[in-house]
């Protein structure tokens, strides 16, 4: 018998089964051949359609192998390439030892932040400190910003008044306090400082910003009288102010004001928050629960008086569904981002977006923060900006770079614009910057090239609000070391490498409660010394002590068609095939101020091919084969 079950599943044949002849099952050969025959036929149908089905079958497949692509050619296999490895020069850290002459200097100062209890945000925040000539003796003296004690405080008063401190540099670096005889013993609850030459007579005048009213100071051949009120740039009682710095938006010749304010508060806003820290007791808040507020931008009239132009100006930024003032702004530096010319404004942010304020001719201000890549973390959200510095720290690039301290868990950021672009992204974790300053608290953030190898390193000043923090996180403490990153270059695998002990000495981090920071070159020896501020504690002065033998230039310059300070001025420098560029910004760091000289280190190059100045509003003034290893000062050249 045929086995049926094959043909039942082949396609086609069941109607061909289906149809047969009922066979009889009557019985005798009759009835078998009758069987036999029916058989026979269907077997031979069965064959029929599935030799039909073979040839379908075979056609189509022989469609396919005429319609077929032809073989690739066979291309001969060569050799197998050589991969070439990026070679990375051989990395050794340099020595640049730190010791601590705070109090071989003569510095006796301790910060008063006010605090007796009650936990009310702004004992946190102070400490601005700054290097200046106020003198005019041609050596860096030192002020330490002071908060106070609060009104309401019942302890018993201190034994003289609480007040910011002058030192006056005898020029080796030892230092005497001259806040009386200079006029600045004046109490108020201080927290950063602006130093420049507003009224371009050659001397160095002083804002200070404050919890308050702020206080604006004339030097008046080395004595100080305040100015504020004839001024008018003291603002309203009930304000809050933090970063200041003066700059000339405008292009005039003088001097203008740049304040920013953090938020909305007084001390009933603050104890109405009921802020906890371990169970029912009181803590420092962050500042999600008060109120954004403005910066405030003064012009200088030219005739020692300013005028408030912060709102015709547009650096006032609002939040778009509700109109309400959307900066807590703390840092605060200036440089010229798109290069043409004109000083642009960088701000540094609390637990709200960073601003960058492009500078539009000196006519307006327009906020590109968020467009340009500035405004957030590389996931988007806003951090917890302190201190703020820019630089163009990548050798033999234009790279313009801008670093934010930020609050601990949040890294420091570090945001790059290449050449001849004004777009940032936060380059922080592909420098070998950012995993490094996690778990830290970043206050000031201040580029300085301490080696004089010709590349800008990074100085960070670290320090918690809390200072019962490890009660309640094991992995932070209130005083917290200091961090000094060596630029390494960038055909090393990390650009920015963090240094210990072993290359800079103990002194540099022994924790301390950071907050201001600027760099000077205290001494007159080629390199940059620290100062760091504290809050509630005693500031640290840091004097460098390497010895490399590498060489350096320092340029002083003096407006005259420009402010007399010359700030804003870009100074580049060409020597051994490399070029440099700094600018003229004394407002970086964090509440703080650094000397206006500006620091070249020129490694193992002795020569310096040029020297080109380019002054505020384009002029351009040159100098050819200067020499190396001393104080270059330049007066702006007449038209």
């Amino acid at each position: 018998m045929f086995p049926w079950y094959l043909l039942y599943r082949v396609p086609g044949l069941e109607s061909a089964i289906v149809n047969l002849p009922e066979p009889s099952h009557t019985g005798g050969d009759a009835d078998l051949e009758r069987d036999d025959a029916i058989i026979g036929i269907a077997f031979r149908k069965s064959l029929l359609a599935f030799g039909g089905i073979v040839a379908v079958v075979a056609g189509v497949l022989g469609v396919r192998f005429l319609m077929r692509e032809p073989p690739p050619p066979v291309v001969p296999v060569g050799p197998a390439p050589v991969i070439k490895v990026r070679e990375v020069a051989p990395l050794t850290l340099p020595q640049i030892p730190f010791r601590d002459v705070t109090a071989e200097a003569g510095l006796a100062f301790v910060h008063e932040n006010g605090a007796a209890g009650e936990k009310l945000l702004p004992e946190t925040m102070g400490g601005g400190v700054a290097f200046l000539d106020y003198d005019s003796d041609g050596d860096q003296d030192i002020l330490l910003v002071n908060s106070n004690r609060w009104a309401w405080d019942t302890r018993p008063a201190p034994d003289k008044p609480v007040t910011s401190a002058l030192y006056q540099n005898d020029g080796t670096g030892k230092f005497t306090d001259v806040t009386h005889e200079a006029g600045l013993a004046i109490p108020f609850y201080g927290m950063g400082v602006a130093v420049g030459d507003y009224d371009n007579d050659g001397d160095a005048d002083l804002c200070f910003s404050a919890v308050g009213q702020n206080r604006l100071f004339r030097n008046e051949g080395g004595k100080f009288v305040e100015n504020t009120t004839l001024a008018g740039v003291g603002g309203p009682e009930d304000q809050w102010s933090s970063g200041i710095g003066w700059f000339d938006y405008d292009n005039d010749g003088d001097l203008d004001l740049w304040v920013c304010r953090y938020v909305v508060w007084n001390r009933e806003i603050d104890l109405k928050q009921e802020f906890k820290l371990v169970g029912t007791e009181r803590g420092y808040g962050r500042p999600f629960q008060f109120q954004a507020t403005d910066p405030a931008l003064y012009r200088n009239n030219g005739d020692q008086t300013f005028t408030d132009v912060s709102a015709v100006m547009g650096v006032q930024v609002r939040e778009p569904q509700t109109g309400s003032p959307s900066g807590k702004s703390l840092g605060l530096t200036f440089a010229d981002v798109n290069h043409d010319g004109w000083l642009d404004v960088l701000v540094a942010n609390d637990t709200v977006q960073n601003f960058l304020f492009l500078n539009r001719a000196g006519k307006s201000f327009e906020e590109v923060g968020r467009p340009q890549g500035i405004a957030f973390s590389p996931e988007g959200t806003p951090r917890a900006g302190m201190g703020i510095d820019v630089g163009m720290f990548r050798e033999g690039t234009g790279d313009c770079g801008v670093a934010i301290g930020n609050f601990a868990n949040e890294m420091t950021a570090l945001y790059v614009a290449p050449e001849g672009t004004e777009s940032f992204t936060d380059e922080a974790v592909p420098t070998g910057l950012g995993p490094q300053t996690r778990l830290v608290l970043t206050f000031a953030v201040l580029f300085l090239d301490a080696d004089l190898d010709g590349r800008l390193d990074l100085f960070c000043a670290n320090g918690h609000l809390e200072d019962d923090i490890s009660r309640v996180q094991e992995s932070q403490s209130y005083e917290q070391p200091a961090q000094l990153f060596w630029n390494a270059g960038v055909n090393q695998a990390t650009e920015f490498v963090p240094l210990t002990s072993k290359e800079c000495g103990a002194d540099l981090f022994r924790p301390i409660v950071g907050r201001g920071a600027a760099s000077a070159d205290i001494d007159n020896d080629g390199d940059l010394d620290l100062l760091v501020g504290s809050c509630g504690r005693s500031p640290r002065l840091l004097r460098n002590e390497q010895s490399s033998g590498q060489h350096w230039l320092r340029v002083a310059l003096r407006g005259t068609k420009s402010n007399r300070d010359a700030i804003g001025a870009e100074v580049t420098l060409k020597a051994g095939g490399v070029t440099q560029t700094r600018m003229v910004n004394p407002t970086r760091g964090y509440q703080s101020q650094s000397e206006r000289t500006v620091s070249f280190g020129l490694g193992g190059s002795d020569k310096i091919d040029s020297v080109e100045i380019r002054w505020p509003g384009g002029v351009v003034q040159r100098l050819d084969n200067v020499a190396a290893d001393r104080l270059l000062s330049v007066e702006q050249a007449q038209p």
